[in-house]
C-alpha cells in the first residue's frame, strides 16, 4: 500500500478485540520505528513501556487511566507508555560526538575543534533548559507517529490518550526522577471497521497553514486534492450511515457498560 494511502487510512481505531494477543514481535516492530525517529542532537530521549494486558501486574493495570473513554484502557491488549527521560539531555555531549564521527555534523577541517570548543560548552550552559517541554515533545511526537504507521501496517489499531495520573505511573513504572509520560497509545487488532466511521471533520486548509505571513492562507491547488483523492488519501468523510448500529453493536459486544464518553 502507497503511503498516501496509508496516511489517509489511518485515523484513531478505539474499539480493540480484547480477546486477541498482540504479538511481542509487531510491538517490536513500532518500537523500532520509533527508535529511528530524528531527535535534536541525536540524544534520544523518547522512551516506553510496554503493558501486556495478559501479564501485567494488576497495579500496574490499575494505574493506567484517562479520564475520557477509559473503556478503550480497559479493553486493550496492549497499552505503550511513552515518556520523555530528560536525563538523556545529560549525554549530549556523547550524543554530538557520535553525529560527527558518522559524518552527520559540520563541515571543514576545525570542525572537531568546534564542537569541544564552542557547541559543547554552549549546549552545557543551557542544560536545564534543553530538558523541558518544546522541542523534545515535538521530536517525542515523530516517533510515536512512526509507531503508529508501523502499527497500522501491521493490520493493528491505536489510539493516544492523555492522562493525569502521571505520577502514579512512573512510580508504579518504576521510572527514574527527570521522566515525564506523555501518553498512553492502546494497541490491538480492530473490532470495528478501518474507516472507523468515517473521516473525521478537520478545520480547513486555509485556517491552518499560511504563507510568508499569518493571514495569508498557504495556496491550496485542487491539482493537489486531486491527486490526492486518486491516491485514497482522502476517505468518506463520517458519520457513515451504518455508524451508530455499529457503535451499538460494538458496546454490547466488548461489554461497555453504560453509555456516553465515560
Amino acid at each position: 500500500m502507497e503511503l498516501r494511502e496509508v496516511l489517509g487510512r489511518r485515523r484513531s481505531i478505539r474499539f480493540m478485540r480484547p480477546y486477541q494477543p498482540v504479538e511481542p514481535e509487531k510491538v517490536q516492530l513500532m518500537l523500532e520505528a520509533a527508535r529511528r525517529a530524528s531527535h535534536w542532537g541525536n540524544v534520544g530521549g523518547l522512551r516506553a513501556v510496554v503493558v501486556f494486558r495478559e501479564s501485567a501486574s494488576q497495579e500496574t493495570l490499575d494505574a493506567l487511566f484517562a479520564p475520557i473513554a477509559g473503556y478503550q484502557i480497559r479493553r486493550a491488549p496492549v497499552v505503550i507508555v511513552w515518556y520523555f527521560d530528560a536525563n538523556a539531555v545529560d549525554e549530549q555531549s556523547d550524543r554530538l560526538r557520535e553525529l560527527l564521527d558518522a559524518g552527520a555534523l559540520g563541515v571543514g577541517e576545525n570542525k572537531r575543534d568546534d564542537l569541544e570548543n564552542k557547541i559543547i560548552p554552549f549546549f552545557a550552559g543551557i542544560t536545564e533548559a534543553l530538558k523541558g517541554p518544546g522541542l523534545n515533545d515535538v521530536d517525542a511526537g515523530q516517533g510515536i507517529a512512526q509507531a503508529t504507521l508501523m502499527a497500522y501496517e501491521q493490520g493493528l489499531g491505536t489510539c493516544c490518550l492523555g492522562t493525569p495520573n502521571t505520577e502514579e505511573l512512573c512510580e508504579r513504572l518504576g521510572l527514574p526522577d527527570g521522566c515525564r509520560v506523555l501518553l498512553l497509545q492502546t494497541v490491538g487488532y480492530p473490532a470495528e471497521s478501518w474507516e472507523a466511521g468515517g473521516q473525521r471533520p478537520r478545520q480547513p486548509f486555509g485556517k491552518l497553514f499560511h504563507m510568508n505571513e499569518y493571514g495569508n492562507p498557504f495556496p491550496r491547488s485542487d491539482k493537489v486534492v486531486e491527486e490526492l483523492t486518486d491516491d485514497g488519501f482522502f476517505t468518506r468523510p463520517g458519520p457513515l450511515p451504518w455508524r451508530e448500529a455499529e457503535l451499538e453493536y460494538l458496546r454490547k459486544a466488548l461489554d461497555i457498560p453504560g453509555s456516553g464518553l465515560i
